[in-house]
């Protein structure tokens, strides 16, 4: 009967396994959005807009920055 081995990224030059990468991945994800989703809600909550105008456009820069920082990371 065959042995049931799974890959625990012993094969990356790094020492981290995948796992662990694309862990770090998703929490800076998280950290970019949550940061720029953030500062648009401050800044819409200072200038009393009735419209969170701001905060819609900051977390969406943040998606398309994290999904940078995410496509650079991952060409490596």
């Amino acid at each position: 009967m065959p042995i049931n081995e799974q890959n625990d990224g012993g094969d990356n030059p790094g020492g981290a396994s995948s796992l662990a990468k694309f862990t770090g991945l998703a929490f800076q994800m998280i950290a970019i959005i949550g940061a720029f989703t953030y500062a648009g809600y401050r800044i819409d909550k200072a200038e009393n807009h009735t419209t969170q105008w701001v905060t819609a456009m900051l977390a969406l820069i943040g998606v398309f920055i994290s999904f940078y920082v995410v496509f650079k990371s991952l060409k490596n």
